[in-house]
């Protein structure tokens, strides 16, 4: 899908235009935000030393380890407890390591006597515990349940103690019209919350199934697009909360598994979702004589502990200091790997540097926001005078792992995410947007990024948005919601911001948007835009001073309304 520039420019304010001074009760925290320390803060970060920074291993430690001596130097309190009740630095996070076994896993229809069974790759996913469930087959359309836009796809059927499938994304995504937020996404087209839906429904299972008439990649096939040419020898292994809420698996499935399922239902799968999508009516109903059984099998398990980090600066107004401005990032990458045959070290597109050992090194994604978020608690913390709301700096574990540290903190939070009025989150904020294999054909780059930045989520506050464009008078950056009209790419659903989002927090994503060395080995700090980081960065800290100045702070909006 593509998204005309001219959806872009009514948010835009022109770096052309004459810059206002900051006000002088904000000025000497700004003066901090240097290009000159992001530089040095990030060639650390995004060292060969840190290997990566992958969740669970040690250099994902030293990298949670250096943002809390910063926390610890600017003068930040403590916002968490450690095990022995003292003040920390450090909210852990326990976690599952599992590797699923596709040899050992499978899909088994049975129907009229007949069975037809399935493995990797017609059905992909695994779960953190073993599985062995046999259920009947209900479909639920979209898997969607939104009592503020009519639509419930579980209305009129009974999914308890049975296997849901459902199709990906929501209705109508590519309608301009559509009571689903027009061509964006709404909060309910994420997998994660499908899942939910479906457990607080009673199902024991979810396979999830691409739109049958898509318009866009499966997220298996957008994957393989950003990975293509340096994926590693051995898969990462899944991670997930260890006692999370999610307590069902969740398995994607393929064109001709919902093929099967689906026969002799009365319509084939691209005929139900035609004709939910014709008037946003769901089409659910029993899979009449369809029994699944789901067989899931781990090769290896393990738990372990990795932590987010987090720091405060109270408030200066008696009142306002228990309501809360969070900032936040994340500190993990995608690790490292070390050669099979040094002798003949791996070709890479783009092509590394220095090829052995490969380390996804992540200076973008995301060093940029880690040290980004360091940034802002030392400016914070350097000027004389406080906002009278409190700022909880927050650097998360496990981004890259499906935002485990996001969703933990959102589900344990450390200060009422009910008085929590906005939340900046910084995710890649150090690059000029290019072209690149993920984003081909599906979104329009503007000629010039080199002075752009993305914010996602102004469809749930408008009030959010006006406010960073009120500051932007004094940085000049060009303003960018491209991503909030888009539904190819599921980034609205991507970084740490969602699990706030889902709690109702105005909650944006800063992002300067995708380039080549996404998620490759040659996101490295000689690539990244400094001058820009320091122009976003300084953006961040004058609208973090409004958000925890205002008298009415940012307003969420649950729906846009029914169109």
């Amino acid at each position: 899908m593509r998204i005309g520039i001219g959806v872009v420019l009514a948010l835009s304010c022109s770096g052309a235009i004459a810059q206002e001074a900051a006000p002088k009760r904000e000025a000497a925290g700004l003066a901090t935000i240097r290009a000159e320390q992001l530089k040095r803060d990030l060639t650390y970060i995004a060292s060969d030393a840190l290997e990566g920074r992958l969740t669970l291993q040690k250099g994902d430690d030293d990298a949670a380890a250096w943002v809390a001596e910063q926390f610890r130097k600017a003068g930040l309190k403590p916002a968490a407890r450690g095990a022995d009740g003292k003040p920390s630095y450090f909210q852990p996070v326990p976690l599952v390591e599992y590797r699923g076994d596709p040899a050992q896993s499978s899909l088994t229809l049975t129907r009229g006597g007949a069975t037809v069974a399935w493995r990797a790759p017609a059905f992909g996913g695994a779960y953190r515990d073993q599985v062995d469930l046999t259920a009947p087959v209900v479909f639920a359309g979209y898997g969607i349940t939104a009592p503020e836009l009519g639509y419930d796809d579980y209305a009129g059927v009974d999914v308890r103690g049975k296997i849901v499938l459902i199709f990906d994304h929501e209705p109508q995504e590519t309608d301009p019209a559509s009571r689903f937020n027009g061509t964006g996404l709404t909060r309910y087209a994420t997998a994660r919350v499908k899942l939910l839906n479906a457990q607080r429904h009673g199902a024991v299972a979810v396979l999830l199934a691409p739109e049958p008439h898509r318009k866009h990649l499966t997220n298996a096939e957008r994957s393989a697009n950003i990975t293509r040419g340096v994926t590693p020898r051995i898969p990462l292994a899944t991670q997930a909360i260890a006692q999370d809420e999610v307590a069902i698996p969740l398995l994607n499935v393929r064109d001709e598994v919902v093929t099967a399922l689906m026969a002799g239902s009365g319509a084939a799968p691209g005929e139900t979702q035609d004709a939910i999508d014709a008037r946003a009516v769901p089409q659910s109903r029993v899979l009449a004589g369809a029994s699944l059984t789901v067989r899931l099998r781990n090769a290896t398990r393990r738990t372990g502990v990795s932590n987010n980090v987090v720091g405060l600066i109270e408030g200066s107004d008696p009142k306002l200091k228990a309501e809360t401005i969070l900032i936040s990032a994340h500190h993990d990458h995608d690790g490292m790997e070390a050669c099979a045959d040094p002798a003949n070290p791996p070709v890479t597109i783009p092509a590394d540097p220095v090829p052995c050992p490969r380390i996804w090194r992540g200076a973008d994604d995301n060093g940029s926001g880690t040290v980004g978020v360091v940034a802002l608690a030392r400016a914070f913390a350097a000027n004389p005078v406080r906002p009278k709301r409190s700022i909880l700096f927050v650097v998360f574990t496990g981004e890259e792992r499906g935002l485990l540290g996001a969703y933990y903190l959102a589900a344990h939070p450390l200060r009422p995410l009910a008085t929590t009025r906005a939340m900046i989150n910084f995710d890649m904020i150090g690059r000029n947007e290019e072209a690149s294999p993920q984003t081909d054909g599906l979104i329009e780059i503007p000629a010039d990024t080199s002075n752009r930045l993305n914010l996602i989520g102004g469809l749930y506050s408008p009030d959010y948005a006006a406010t960073v464009k009120a500051a932007n008078a004094s940085v000049g950056l060009v303003l960018d919601d491209r991503f909030d009209h888009e539904s190819a790419l599921n980034v609205f659903f991507r970084s740490d911001q969602f699990p706030f989002v889902l709690k109702d927090v105005p909650a944006f994503w800063w992002f300067t948007g995708f380039h080549p060395d996404y998620h490759h080995t040659t996101d490295t700090v000689d690539k990244i835009n400094f001058a820009k980081m320091e122009k976003i960065l300084k953006l961040a800290y004058l609208s973090a001073w409004r958000f925890g100045e205002t008298a009415t702070p940012p307003r969420f909006v649950a729906s846009q309304g029914v169109r």
